[in-house]
């Protein structure tokens, strides 16, 4: 199938499926705006058997439609607290790693060009979310990572393993990310100021502001590193506005954020004293049409200019921008006191500007439907699925089939089996410089993912889950070579098989001490032969971590991770970081280190990371009431 079935050029006619498409989305429009609505209940699932009460019950929102609490997901998710002890993380990734079925690959400390990959997938498998809107980038993957946000406007991430087209469209082959920002609870200032090795300073700044029924989250940070060797400095900055409005017709919110992330990137794509620079910006605004209808808009741009010699940038530069929009409509229905129906149409585009890509533009439009079903108060299940049409005429139908049983109070079994699918970035399509060259035929990719496992939560201080897992990719996008020193070529790599398991281990102890352990084993199809593989086979086959974190008198945080990772083909390496802070004050005192152990290790073939390294600052606080 060549992809440009996908309109990778001037846009035609709408087809017959995208006008059906309009049609449907102009039916539900008038549906949930006009006809009254005979839903009882606001934005949840139908209560089903839930654990004992213990601690608060987390809601989730990734992997579903409607928000349901966390054990009652018939979905393996990740919810990872973000809010809570930001003086002992320095970036996203620090959360992440406490995932062992994430695979965040770094090609520098502070997140710099970092790939996401979830149980084994390629990074351009993985959807990035913020708020449950897209933020993957057309151009490539490379940069689905580099979210405009600061650490500061974060409350939680949830990572959703395992396919997830049916919930949320193209690229969630493997899983999503979603970064969801917090919602302030009171008025207050912080500043933080640190210093490190490697010519490291980075000044962080959130203020929120609570008035009534409006809130307002302003936040900025600032990383800079002279870089721990040659060419591998960088400067990342990024500034983000949220405003929440409460009115009769429900909530508002506006989210405006911006980045700019200068770095050098030495080795990053070749044998290459290369730099770059990438910019982001996005804008997103959700409101709540009553209590079962929802729409969102959102519009990011991005540019990339790279240099492939720093010294000698006139030899070759690339310069790139993409835009891309998205609308999306919701409604949920409660069909009764056991069963709910959630449905609604998706519309989204991106276009690329670019000296070595060209000008390119594609659009799609999507419907879906889910069903959840809940029985005496101890079974679930939920059907959905996703009718995906796009300019060129090409459609992609992604279902999906989750359930669970509670066989007692405390254990649940739970299995899944759904669809992902993923289009070919432009860089896979149309990129060529020394080292690479994309591939115009390059078909989409797509795969079947099924899982399942027992839970066990009783509510107390002690939780675990266990799932096994196996996805089926057909036109998995890769480059290839025969040879070390011929280019990389973009190719699709056909039935492509992952079988893993992963568990996780939470303890509560009563002395205000948590421990999370988790392990991920993963095995893959083995490599084409003759052909050297550059992103597909270099997942991780053994990935375990031990987190610790220590609450003393409220008023001493600490935190040590240790984490040890094996790859296809190489040694494993570990990695143990530790940090101390200040938890209550105006003035909080903070130390950070990494790589105690100063272990050399790659996470991209041929990129070194640096050895150890620390950070140490003070955030000051100034708080106002509470509401």
């Amino acid at each position: 199938m060549n992809v440009r079935a996908f309109s990778c050029g001037p846009v035609p006619p709408p087809s017959a499926r995208v006008k059906r498409i309009a049609a449907a989305f102009a039916f539900v429009a008038l549906r949930v705006l006009i006809l009254p609505s005979f839903a009882q209940q606001p934005g949840t699932a139908p209560s089903g058997n839930r654990p004992v009460a213990g601690q608060p019950e987390v809601v989730v929102v990734t992997g579903t439609v409607q928000p349901v609490p966390l054990s009652e997901s018939d979905r393996p998710v990740m919810v990872i607290d973000a809010a809570e002890g930001q003086l002992l993380v320095n970036s996203v990734v620090d959360y992440l790693r406490s995932d062992s079925s994430v695979d965040v690959r770094q090609r520098g400390i502070d997140g710099i060009q970092a790939d996401l990959s979830i149980q084994g997938s390629s990074f351009g498998q993985s959807l990035v979310l913020v708020n449950g809107m897209r933020v993957n980038d057309a151009q490539s993957g490379h940069h689905n990572m580099d979210v405009p946000l600061p650490m500061e406007s974060l409350s939680r991430i949830e990572v959703l393993h395992g396919a997830g087209s049916t919930f949320h469209g193209a690229d969630a082959v493997g899983g999503a990310v979603n970064f969801i920002t917090t919602a302030p609870t009171s008025t207050e200032i912080r500043f933080r100021v640190g210093v490190g090795n490697f010519g490291f300073n980075q000044q962080h700044l959130s203020a929120s502001l609570v008035s009534g029924r409006w809130s307002e989250v302003l936040a900025a940070d600032r990383d800079f590193s002279t870089g721990f060797r040659a060419d591998r400095d960088f400067r990342s900055s990024s500034v983000s506005s949220e405003t929440r409005v409460k009115s009769l017709l429900g909530n508002t919110n506006l989210l405006l954020a911006t980045s700019d992330r200068p770095f050098g990137a030495d080795q990053f794509y070749g044998n290459f004293n290369s730099w770059e620079r990438t910019k982001g910006w996005v804008a997103f605004l959700g409101q709540e049409l009553g209590p079962n209808t929802r729409i969102d808009f959102g519009y990011r741009r991005h540019s990339d200019e790279f240099v492939l010699f720093r010294d000698r940038p006139a030899v070759y530069e690339n310069n790139h921008i993409t835009r891309s929009w998205q609308v999306i409509l919701r409604h949920v229905t409660r069909l009764g006191d056991n069963s709910t129906l959630s449905y609604g149409v998706e519309a989204d585009g991106d276009e690329i500007e670019s000296n070595n890509l060209g000008n390119h533009a594609r659009n799609r439009g999507a419907g879906y439907v889910n069903l959840d079903l809940r029985a005496l108060h101890r079974f679930s299940l939920s059907l959905g699925a996703r009718e995906e049409v796009f300019s060129g005429g090409r459609a992609e139908f992604v279902p999906s089939l989750a359930g669970g049983v509670w066989l007692k109070n405390a254990v649940k079994l739970r299995a899944s089996i759904s669809r992902g699918f993923r289009l070919p970035t432009y860089t896979d399509l149309y990129y060529h410089d020394p080292a690479s060259i994309g591939n115009p035929l390059l078909k989409p990719e797509s795969a079947w993912s099924v899982a399942g496992g027992p839970e066990f939560n009783p509510g107390g201080r002690v939780s675990a889950t266990a799932t096994a897992f196996y996805r089926r990719d057909s036109n998995g996008i890769d480059y290839v070579k025969q040879a070390s020193d011929a280019p990389w070529q973009a190719t699709n790599i056909q039935n492509l098989a992952f079988t893993g398991a992963e568990a996780a281990v939470r303890l509560h102890l009563r002395s205000g001490q948590q421990f999370n352990i988790a392990y991920t084993a993963l095995e893959g199809t083995k490599a084409v032969p003759n052909l050297i593989s550059r992103y597909v086979f270099n997942y991780a086959t053994h990935n375990a971590s031990v987190d610790w974190l220590g609450q003393f008198n409220n008023a001493v945080g600490l935190r040590t991770r240790v984490g040890v990772l094996q790859r296809v083909g190489r040694d494993p390496y570990a990695l143990w970081d530790a940090a101390v802070c200040r938890l209550n004050g105006r003035i909080r005192p903070y130390l950070q280190l990494s790589n105690l152990t100063n272990t050399r290790y790659q996470e991209i073939p041929g990129v070194d990371l640096p050895g150890t390294s620390f950070v140490a600052g003070a955030e000051f606080v100034t708080r106002g009431k509470s509401h």
